[in-house]
């Protein structure tokens, strides 16, 4: 029989409709845990509960925006009431617009925050309160390399994944008696949705994008959703029991 390494564990993913978000959602039931996914595009959500049925697990959908904190309440409540407990929570959800200091306004410097890290505040506040229930459990954030400084044009994002490391750190200390740990997941630079229709917008297609960053990153190459999966499965498995308050990265050797 194959070794599941999250079986039967309920796993709370925001953002579970895209990118990272979804990879992760899906991989999470491949190894036997019950997926929770946070979002607004219930067509891609439900594709990837169909394919967890095909794995032998389940998931449910939860129709969030993450700019209100009673949507990040219910996200939670929905998950507990559904399956009855929560194990892990995957903070994933995060928007990344042209943002540099010397000309960003209120209004997309408010959207950045309150999506990157007042939304993921909340979330946290919640996955605490239910882990406490059942003993402990792991939450792993989002980050990125643009939280060491970051690149002119991102200076709102940067704030925001600067802000998630504290966030992190204080989890991690604060908690670790309840076995409630807490690690920041370094991503690189990817081709989501997200990045590649900003990109897109700026007129660069997917096809230039890549051979770009592959003359920018040290390994050659753009990160793909699928080189995050081990990580992640890894941080929200009892082999990493052990491990918090850590800044993984996996980056292509990008350190902005």
């Amino acid at each position: 029989m194959e070794n599941l390494k999250l079986k039967d564990k309920v796993i709370v993913v925001s953002g579970g409709t895209k990118g990272v978000g979804r990879a992760a959602a899906e991989e999470y039931a491949r190894q036997g845990a019950y997926v929770v996914i946070g979002g607004r595009d219930e067509e891609s959500a439900m594709k990837s509960i169909r394919l967890m049925h095909t794995y032998g697990s389940d998931g449910l959908f939860v129709h969030t925006d993450l700019l209100k904190v009673e949507d990040c309440k219910n996200l939670f409540a929905k998950a507990y009431e559904r399956f009855g407990k929560i194990n892990g929570f995957f903070n994933y959800a995060g928007v990344t617009p042209v943002s540099p200091l010397d000309s960003c306004d209120e209004e997309t410097f408010d959207w950045v925050m309150d999506v990157n890290f007042k939304a993921c505040f909340f979330c946290c506040q919640q996955a605490i309160k239910y882990m406490r229930m059942n003993g402990g459990g792991s939450i792993v954030l989002t980050g990125s390399a643009h939280a060491w400084g970051g690149q002119k044009d991102r200076a709102a994002y940067a704030c925001s994944k600067g802000v998630l490391r504290i966030l992190m750190e204080h989890i991690a200390h604060q908690y670790a008696c309840e076995q409630i740990r807490c690690n920041y997941l370094t991503l690189g630079w990817t081709p989501t949705e997200g990045e590649v229709s900003l990109r897109n917008s700026q007129g660069e297609s997917e096809a230039e994008l890549r051979r770009r960053a592959a003359g920018i990153l040290p390994m050659g190459r753009m990160c793909e959703r699928t080189d995050y999966l081990d990580a992640l499965v890894y941080l929200m498995s009892d082999v990493s029991s052990m491990m918090t308050g850590s800044t993984f990265r996996i980056t292509a050797g990008e350190y902005i």
